[in-house]
């Protein structure tokens, strides 16, 4: 409950996560059918830069900084760089979206979005922030414990992030053991689970618990912008995709190299594997 995004927000692993989320929302968008949005760590959707939280650690600077105002790296980015354009209409770089914000730019008239949050104080802000929404709900809960109220969503299409601070040292276990279950309510539905990467041994075992869960089609894609011989940095980050859109896998394999070349620091590199196959 101490963690507080603002000091992230904008960073290398931001960039990631929600170049990710705005391509599988895009593909969601192809097809008429309306889709949930179901965001189970959803902060307080709108992050100020120019907040001395912000200015304090400057992470955004070698994260959406490298991006703003210059050519994008690649064609595939538009839907998530649209709408960091959209809220600096003027050209700098003062708003950057919360998963929230960032998705409900791109949701349909027919779509909806489903935010919990924990953190009382965050919780309150995120309401203000979509008080006067029909699209939106938001909801002061524990973010695992929300998926028993909410899934399966009435529009039996959508997507699932979450995306937790890593404030627990069993983190990992408690995102799969919560995707295992959040699957048997809803097996068709498309979930994302973000990670940090610092200890590559915590990462295998959590790609062991998620392929030993039974889940069909999980595809991992990661990102890390220095090299792995330390933990005590984040070196990258990750996210496991069931029920991926068709040809996400593709979309990722040419998009993270691209992003790669733009934020990485002292080496790493980017993949997209299939944890388990189609």
């Amino acid at each position: 409950m101490n963690y507080r995004h603002i000091y992230h927000a904008g960073n290398f692993a931001d960039v990631m996560k929600h170049a990710v989320l705005a391509l599988a929302v895009s593909h969601l968008r192809v097809k008429p059918a309306a889709f949930r949005f179901i965001d189970t760590h959803a902060g307080i959707g709108r992050y100020d830069l120019s907040a001395d939280e912000a200015q304090r650690t400057g992470e955004y600077r070698d994260g959406i900084g490298r991006l703003f105002g210059r050519p994008s790296p690649h064609p595939a980015l538009a839907p998530y760089l649209d709408v960091v354009q959209a809220l600096n209409p003027d050209g700098v770089l003062r708003v950057y979206p919360g998963s929230p914000l960032l998705v409900r730019h791109l949701l349909r008239g027919q779509d909806r979005m489903t935010l919990a949050e924990l953190h009382p104080q965050d919780a309150q802000t995120l309401k203000d922030l979509f008080a006067r929404d029909r699209a939106v709900s938001v909801h002061h809960t524990d973010g695992y414990q929300s998926l028993k109220a909410h899934l399966p969503p009435p529009e039996k299409r959508g997507l699932v992030l979450t995306d937790p601070p890593f404030e627990s040292p069993d983190e990992f276990a408690t995102m799969a053991a919560a995707l295992a279950r959040a699957h048997k309510r809803w097996p068709g539905g498309i979930y994302a689970l973000w990670y940090p990467i610092k200890e590559r041994p915590a990462v295998w075992r959590f790609h062991e618990a998620l392929a030993g869960a039974g889940i069909p089609r999980i595809l991992t894609a990661e990102l890390t912008i220095h090299g792995e011989d330390t933990h005590l940095r984040l070196n990258g980050c990750g996210m496991a995709i069931v029920n991926p859109p068709w040809r996400l896998d593709e979309a990722l394999t040419a998009v993270l190299p691209a992003l790669h070349e733009r934020l990485a620091v002292t080496g790493g590199g980017s993949r997209v594997d299939w944890l388990v196959p189609e």
